[in-house]
């Protein structure tokens, strides 16, 4: 939560019902301010809807609602709607928190294939929607904004269980480009989403992430890209970059590890090819740090904005950890 040392944790219980618990860090302890149960099981989350005065989570569960909360009464949800078919997978959302230029707007994946753009305001019908041909729907996996650097522009990445990643353009409604990875992507993240299209992370089954440099687009080869395979050998659950650093990001490990990474960028981004048209060029990574937190996966992460190295991750053995990285300062 921004501006606070409280973080919220979603997921579910036993009885398959919806788990929603606020924290708040208090020197060096953890102290529990709610514990609410809803009757359906929590996916995902987001505070990037939310304005900072009036902090409202946005959430999808299991059952294809979309909700917003109020954190302050969580009897009701402040808007709801029936967004997707079945399970929304992933969330992410732009216009809150002082992050991205335009209106705020709530982006969900599900697995009904389709890719739903919602105005908190406008209940019911979606603001955008991108959905499969008939009958060649597959699972949207992860979803995110980026490229909100004016009021016209903004841009959504959305990766499938198929390998498939696209991107799409709202301000023309359409795909801008596309590509298939060879294993599902599970998490996808623009480096910022309130600057140009810079570059982005995508996180695969197999223990792969590939890291596309988004300022160049050749009419035929897209994007420059870059593939790192990781020693875990598992699937790569998810991708976080550090607020206060694009260049850094985390990559959340099926082995219950976290792997720390620093992005270069080439000493020439572009080259002109044969035909005298701009090819971008991709650059290199480097690790870190890395560490084992738990013996099951790290499904979830997110890094502090006000604290640079304060993070908060979550692993299917059921525990949550809070965590402080030091010495981000030195790269």
């Amino acid at each position: 939560m921004l501006e606070s040392a409280k973080f919220v944790l979603l997921g579910s219980t036993s009885r398959n019902q919806g788990a929603f618990q606020i924290y708040e860090l208090e020197n060096t302890e953890i102290k529990k301010l709610k514990d609410v149960v809803k009757a359906d099981s929590f996916k995902c989350g987001t505070f990037g809807a939310s304005s900072v005065e009036h902090r409202c989570l946005a959430t999808g569960d299991y059952k294809g609602k979309l909700c917003t909360w109020d954190l302050e009464d969580l009897s009701l949800p402040v808007f709801h709607t029936k967004a997707h078919e079945s399970i929304i997978n992933a969330i992410d959302a732009i216009g809150g928190l002082g992050v991205g230029n335009g209106a705020p707007e709530i982006v969900t994946g599900g697995r009904d294939g389709k890719v739903l753009v919602w105005d908190p305001r406008q209940k019911d019908v979606p603001a955008a929607s991108f959905e499969p041909a008939s009958g060649g729907a597959r699972d949207c996996w992860a979803v995110g904004f980026g490229n909100s650097y004016n009021d016209e522009e903004r841009c959504i990445l959305a990766g499938y269980d198929n390998g498939d990643l696209k991107l799409f353009d709202l301000r023309l409604n359409k795909i801008r480009w596309e590509t298939t990875l060879p294993n599902g992507v599970c998490g996808v993240e623009f480096d910022r989403k309130d600057i140009k299209a810079n570059k982005c992370v995508a996180v695969t089954l197999e223990s792969k992430f590939h890291v596309f440099d988004l300022r160049t687009q050749h009419p035929d080869k897209g994007f420059a890209m870059m593939t790192e395979t990781l020693k875990h050998g598992t699937t790569v659950w998810g991708v976080r970059h550090l607020p206060q650093n694009r260049e850094i990001f985390m990559t959340l490990g099926g082995d219950g590890s976290l792997s720390l990474f620093k992005y270069s960028y080439p000493s020439q981004r572009w080259v002109k090819d044969g035909r005298d048209l701009k090819c971008g060029v991709a650059g290199t990574v480097e690790l870190l740090s890395n560490k084992s937190f738990a013996t099951q996966p790290i499904s979830c992460f997110n890094w502090n904005k006000d604290k640079e190295g304060l993070a908060v991750c979550g692993s299917f053995d059921q525990n949550f950890r809070v965590m402080v990285v030091t010495k981000l300062d030195k790269f």
